[in-house]
């Protein structure tokens, strides 16, 4: 086992993430490729393992927001190529061209500025086209034919502009995910057909053509273009509970903490802040060493579950920053220092990610993005542990 400060942590299966790619693989049309989306931490599973393992099964595109993500998946060895979907300054020019970094282009004055700051440098940076076909975030906007007549002109100018050479082109479904999207990401499709069917008139073609983020690499097969950009997925959860079983997938993560103490207290025993859980009868106390400034939120106060020894048990009292408390009343062998299950498999019983999500108000996106930096990561392959990520010291 890895030596780690067995508080809190993160279990993550790697074995899973490359499986999970394999089924993404497999379920693309001919001749589409995958783009693995590792931002925000890999969603939290650990930038640098999940990377590597991905590289490993054959991705050779990565996504991230920004260039600090970029570089730091750079200094974890991948030496494939890396997306930044978001902004990146004009003066880090030469960063994204020393580290051949692809950056995406939203706006033409946007463009104009990255490529006076690639001459100046002296430097040539390869760039995707962003279009903005009904997400309303960034890009050339084109939710209209005056729009995208628009788009058009303006993207045929970005593609001239010295210092930059333009090999993508993308857009990203604002309802891919939606059971009745009322039409939306077949619209958004289209405009983004007429935007690359414009621009091939005019002669300006690009090699690498995407717009299907995880909901549309399942759904739509028609839309898979030339890449897709598969995020949640990866991980093995789904962007909506009706898609899935569309894909066979394992989740990757499972939180874990331990019982840091045990105590019996009688009845009529207030818990925790505020007093709000009472003992009915005597009752039987964990303490467990994680709390909302370990991604557990306080809004699980007194209406969650966690496993231990295979039992579920309800969460009681007001979440506190570094603690909670379960009552663990009826449950055989729970002593200090048993593992506690926050979301996982404890035997034959399981706290999904998506359950968790959804006691919290949330996605499963958000939940396994907000673990916090203090719970180490460690990481199984091959049926062996195979490394750690402690984010707080090395």
């Amino acid at each position: 086992m890895i030596d780690f400060l067995k508080r809190t942590w993160a279990q993550i299966d790697l074995d899973a993430i490359r499986n999970n790619y394999k089924a993404i693989a497999q379920s693309l049309s001919y001749g589409c490729r995958a783009m693995a989306i590792v931002k925000a931490d890999a969603y939290g599973h650990g930038a640098g393992f999940v990377s590597r393992t991905l590289r490993d099964a054959g991705v050779t595109w990565f996504g991230v927001s920004n260039l600090d993500e970029a570089l730091q998946i750079r200094d974890e060895g991948i030496s494939e190529s890396i997306l930044i979907l978001a902004y990146t300054p004009p003066e880090h020019i030469l960063q994204l061209a020393e580290n051949n970094i692809t950056q995406t282009v939203f706006e033409r004055e946007y463009a104009q500025q990255i490529s006076k700051a690639a001459v100046e440098a002296g430097v040539t940076v390869g760039v995707h086209i962003k279009v903005d076909t009904g997400m309303s975030r960034i890009g050339f906007f084109c939710q209209s034919e005056n729009g995208i007549i628009k788009t058009i002109d303006e993207i045929e100018q970005v593609c001239a502009l010295p210092g930059l050479y333009a090999e993508g082109i993308f857009t990203h479904f604002a309802s891919a995910d939606e059971e009745q999207d009322d039409g939306c990401t077949q619209r958004q499709f289209e405009r983004f057909l007429k935007v690359i069917e414009g621009l091939s008139g005019r002669g300006i073609h690009f090699s690498i053509r995407h717009c299907c983020n995880s909901a549309a690499t399942m759904r739509y097969p028609e839309m898979h273009m030339d890449m897709v950009r598969p995020g949640l997925i990866l991980y093995g959860l789904s962007p909506a509970p009706w898609l899935q079983g569309m894909l066979s997938l394992t989740p990757a993560m499972e939180l874990k903490t331990v019982v840091s103490m045990t105590k019996t207290i009688p009845a009529g025993t207030a818990v925790s802040y505020g007093r709000t859980f009472q003992s009915v009868g005597e009752t039987e106390i964990a303490t467990l060493p994680i709390g909302y400034a370990d991604g557990y939120p306080r809004g699980m106060s007194n209406r969650a579950h966690m496993l231990v020894c295979g039992k579920r048990a309800p969460v009681v009292g007001r979440v506190c920053m570094d603690q909670c408390l379960l009552d663990v009343t009826g449950i055989e062998g729970v002593c200090e220092g048993s593992t506690v299950t926050v979301f996982g498999r404890d035997k034959d019983n399981v706290i999904s990610v998506d359950e968790f999500a959804s006691l919290s108000g949330t996605i499963n996106y958000e939940t396994v993005c907000l673990i916090g930096k203090r719970v180490p990561r460690i990481f199984r392959s091959g049926g062996c542990w195979v490394g750690k990520l402690n984010y707080i010291r090395t």
